[in-house]
């Protein structure tokens, strides 16, 4: 099992943050923002500098939102989503990410119908209620 984390943030219009996979696996999909907790850190540090690696955003993780598993070179990645808030920083893709947007009701369902998020996404998401809000 690979330990990863992932972070469900909604702005203040109810948008959803996701992020363009700049690399496999996913490559070139939507996903919530994340990745593997480093040796030595909680969860909540390692959401933290996956989200600022990730997107430019400083957040502040809150309560475990749910768990999947996803198939992995040579295991399992176990992911932990934590909701959470942003508290600073500006918005822009980079480390491994090649875009970074708040997203909506209408654009998340459109993404969903033309093949862009990976998979089983949106369907955790809708068991999670967490989908975007607006």
């Amino acid at each position: 099992m690979i330990r990863c984390v992932g972070a469900v943030v909604h702005d203040t219009a109810g948008r959803l943050l996701l992020i363009k996979r700049g690399h496999a696996p996913g490559r070139g999909l939507w996903s919530l923002p994340g990745g593997r907790v480093e040796a030595g850190e909680t969860d909540e540090q390692a959401v933290a500098r996956e989200l600022l690696e990730e997107t430019g955003l400083t957040i502040r993780a809150g309560v475990l939102v749910g768990r999947v598993e996803r198939p992995a070179p040579g295991g399992v990645y176990e992911i932990f989503d934590y909701a959470a808030e942003v508290v600073g920083g500006s918005l822009a893709p980079g480390d491994d990410a090649d875009g970074a947007a708040w997203v909506g009701r209408a654009e998340f369902a459109a993404l969903e119908a033309s093949g862009e998020l990976v998979a089983q996404l949106a369907d955790t998401l809708r068991e999670w209620d967490v989908l975007p809000r607006s």
